[in-house]
């Protein structure tokens, strides 16, 4: 079993031990530390309360359910964010039609920094939700829009952020992720369907998951663990792992010109990579990195000219 993050030498068993602080006891918590929000803005004359009710089961259903085997300390938790802004609801039916921003982050070790592992909208994030309604969720037989969503990106974001910690370390809840999208084709509802749009929950999945795109995920722990992690106890080791983590993400490109998750990968890391080489490194070095973030996404090519400066 691999220890997650903070990188403890110290395995963890099956009921983590307790630790007693005056009468309470601490044990080990579940996977993810999600942070939600509704916004109703857009809607008018609506009974609210029914989404104070969504912002709750939402929340308990993120953070309090099993995903994973492995145990979690609850200062291991992933850190990660639901913004779900609804743009209709119907009282009727339950329908609610919204757009979602997910997120999601992780410490960077030996620092306060936490970096953004995935980021994403998803326009099509719509399902049936009446006030008193209570999360099931059955995996194998998936009815309702609203679990198979909010499971698809917890598998998601475990499997991404494991990438960052080992070599396709994420694969197993990666491909959970997949049963996910493979069990909700019957779905009536946009964004699951196969081959249907590129930029989908099926489409980045399935690009994340192909053997000849397999550079990507490796360069998620290259420049995470190998580069990222080093950064306060070896800066000039840790940006020569970074640098070397981008031909890898040349190769990944190279092998699928059209996936979206190079430019995705570029969007939610803008600031940071700027910041990484600004000020560091020769501008040789630097000029093929400048080069290919251009060409993968030229409406940033104002901050990649800042990384030569």
């Amino acid at each position: 079993m691999i220890m997650k993050k903070y990188f403890h030498n110290i395995m963890i068993c099956t009921l983590f031990t307790i630790a007693t602080i005056g009468s309470s006891t601490i044990v080990s918590a579940q996977e993810l530390n999600a942070n939600v929000e509704i916004n109703t803005s857009r809607l008018d004359g609506t009974n609210k309360a029914v989404f104070d009710n969504l912002k709750q089961s939402v929340t308990t259903f993120l953070n309090e359910r099993k995903w994973t085997n492995m145990q979690f300390a609850n200062n291991e938790r992933i850190r990660c964010g639901f913004n779900i802004i609804i743009n209709k609801y119907s009282s009727d039916n339950g329908l609610t039609t919204c757009d979602a921003y997910i997120t999601a982050q992780r410490p960077i070790y030996g620092s306060t920094y936490n970096t953004v592992t995935f980021s994403k909208k998803d326009k099509d994030f719509s399902f049936t939700f009446h006030e008193f309604d209570q999360l099931e969720f059955n995996e194998e037989n998936i009815e309702n829009s609203l679990t198979a969503l909010l499971a698809y990106y917890a598998y998601l974001i475990i499997g991404i952020d494991m990438d960052t910690m080992s070599p396709l370390g994420g694969t197993e809840m990666l491909e959970k992720a997949m049963t996910i999208v493979n069990n909700s084709q019957t779905l009536n509802v946009k964004g699951w369907k196969a081959f249907d749009d590129a930029t989908n929950r099926f489409g980045i999945l399935n690009d994340y998951l192909e053997e000849k795109f397999s550079p990507f995920r490796q360069m998620q722990y290259k420049y995470h663990r190998e580069g990222m992690d080093q950064m306060t106890e070896n800066p000039d080791l840790a940006r020569n792992a970074i640098t070397e983590s981008f031909d890898l993400l040349k190769e990944a490109r190279s092998n699928k010109p059209m996936s979206s998750w190079p430019l995705m990968f570029s969007e939610y890391k803008r600031d940071e990579i700027v910041g990484i080489y600004r000020g560091q490194e020769n501008e040789s070095k630097k000029q093929p990195i400048f080069e290919l973030l251009t060409k993968i996404n030229a409406s940033q090519s104002a901050y990649w000219k800042q990384m030569l400066k």
